[in-house]
């Protein structure tokens, strides 16, 4: 009796797109349900000129329908430690806090022109994180991680501290996706009732 021959299933690759780039990643499977939930990590150093940012993205195969979408973006150390001098004060934080639709941890990472006290630094990292708080609650995740991407939420927390201390840097040094929003008990501020924040140039 001839032995049953096993039906060899050929892999191939299959194209994910991932939010916010133009990049599309080719993924090695049997086929797209295998994706699902499956990890894409970028280096994004050439996208963001020279900063050296990791994003994560998860992907996920409903409906037929294979996406992703980005779950952290990460500021290597390597890139910290070549904007670091000696005669400057840095200033880091660590949160929780829920946009429209998910729960998040951000780690802001500020360095201040020179040497500050430390009620100063204090002072930054309180204000800084009041304001992140306040203007993170009614953006979605997908806009967060926009602003970041393009400096547009660095540059205006550095605004809104400057009054304080000015500056040399600001960024967020860890960003990332924890899970479905915390509801909370304070109603939600609309984007119309929102004071927009002035930008303008940081002086250097």
């Amino acid at each position: 009796m001839a032995e049953k021959t096993k039906k060899i299933i050929k892999k191939k690759f299959f194209e994910v797109q991932i939010p916010l780039t133009a990049s599309k990643v080719k993924l090695y499977a049997t086929n797209e349900s295998e994706l699902d939930k499956k990890i894409i990590k970028l280096d994004m150093t050439k996208n963001l000129k020279g900063k050296n940012v990791e994003l994560k993205a998860r992907v996920s195969h409903k409906d037929g329908k294979t996406e992703s979408e980005i779950i952290s973006l990460i500021l290597l150390p390597s890139y910290i430690r070549r904007i670091m001098r000696r005669g400057i004060d840095y200033i880091e934080d660590s949160f929780k806090t829920s946009c429209r639709d998910a729960e998040l941890i951000i780690k802001p990472f500020m360095i201040t022109r020179n040497h500050v006290s430390r009620s100063v630094r204090r002072e930054i990292r309180n204000t800084a994180r009041k304001f992140l708080e306040s203007r993170i609650k009614i953006k979605s995740s997908l806009e967060i991680f926009s602003e970041i991407m393009t400096g547009k939420l660095q540059k205006t927390v550095s605004m809104k501290v400057k009054k304080i201390y000015p500056l040399a840097l600001c960024e967020i040094r860890w960003i990332e996706v924890m899970g479905p929003p915390v509801k909370s008990k304070e109603p939600i501020a609309t984007e119309e009732a929102q004071v927009e924040e002035k930008t303008e140039e940081i002086n250097e």
